[in-house]
């Protein structure tokens, strides 16, 4: 993988600028593929630990070779969760923003399975050892409701609804512009729709891994079918306060939608959002929430509703941008 480090980059550290072009590896993976020789700035292979703080002076090419990360185990942890529902078959997390769902790309500890081992003891086990419990997952900053699965039945139960699309997925999103007008794709923008009586632009855009960039999906027509209804609840000057439902769940589907239609999630810099909106403090996250899940509960098959709350830091940016 290979990233040109731009202007609004001069004078960021080597690690820095790889974890913002890589979202989802830790720092502390890429830190260590700098110190084995995997990243090369133009020729010369930044292998001295000192390079990992190196700063960049704009115009350089950074090449990174991603190794594999090792084999794990999780283990428990004793981290606080905001456990939103809980009963015999599964646990609702509101996950915060920055927390990795699992190990993995040299992230072992920290994760929301340390924590779910720590608080519940065993979980299904079809995930395998780095995955228990896990059905399916938000991205290390998307923020909210997750589910977890306590045992295997339920596990094979949640993941059934997944793949026939039963379950309903509800997010909020601070995004770039109003999507209701202004300069769109004639292409990408949506066609209208009424669902449960209100009304939702919908867009059906394939999504596949970006040619360009491996780290990023895009929306191209030879990808996996992807559709995403929204509708702006609030909007600033520059800003909407955006609900969005997805009816497949493509990796980062949202932000690669919304992004298309040329209004990026706020703070998502890998899908060519601005880099600091006016007015507010330098942004360290992008600001994606998964609100409300929608499923059966396993074992009575009763329809089942959880909510999250918007964490602080979203708050804050909200009513800093007038939304």
């Amino acid at each position: 993988m290979t990233f040109e480090v731009e202007s609004g980059d001069v004078g960021k550290r080597l690690d820095r600028f790889l974890t913002e072009q890589m979202p989802e590896t830790s720092r502390a993976r890429i830190q260590e593929w700098i110190r084995d020789g995997r990243v090369v700035i133009g020729d010369a292979p930044a292998k001295a630990p000192a390079k990992v703080s190196g700063k960049l002076k704009g115009g350089e090419v950074v090449s990174v070779e991603p190794a594999p990360a090792k084999p794990l185990k999780a283990v428990a942890e004793n981290i606080p969760l905001d456990i939103l529902y809980e009963d015999d078959d599964l646990v609702a997390v509101n996950k915060p923003a920055g927390m990795v769902v699992h190990a993995g790309a040299g992230r072992s500890d920290g994760t929301l399975v340390n924590a779910l081992l720590y608080h519940f003891g065993k979980l299904s086990s079809v995930g395998g050892e780095l995955r228990p419990g896990i059905v399916h997952r938000l991205d290390r900053f998307t923020s909210g409701v997750i589910l977890a699965a306590k045992h295997d039945a339920a596990h094979q139960s949640l993941a059934r609804q997944f793949q026939t699309r039963k379950v309903r997925k509800t997010y909020w999103a601070l995004v770039q512009g109003d999507p209701r007008g202004g300069p769109v794709k004639r292409a990408n923008r949506g066609r209208s729709v009424e669902v449960d009586g209100v009304r939702w632009t919908r867009l059906e855009m394939p999504i596949a891994r970006d040619s360009r960039a491996r780290v990023r999906m895009a929306a191209r027509p030879e990808g996996r079918k992807a559709q995403t209804d929204f509708r702006v609840l609030k909007r600033s000057d520059g800003f909407s306060f955006v609900e969005l439902r997805i009816a497949t769940g493509r990796t980062h589907q949202i932000r690669v939608h919304m992004s298309a239609i040329g209004h990026p999630v706020v703070g998502d810099r890998l899908y060519g959002a601005a880099k600091t909106p006016s007015g507010v403090d330098a942004l360290e996250r992008f600001y994606l929430h998964a609100r409300e899940i929608r499923f059966e509960q396993p074992s009575s098959g009763e329809p089942l509703t959880v909510t999250a709350a918007l964490g602080n830091d979203f708050t804050k940016l909200t009513h800093e941008l007038g939304l």
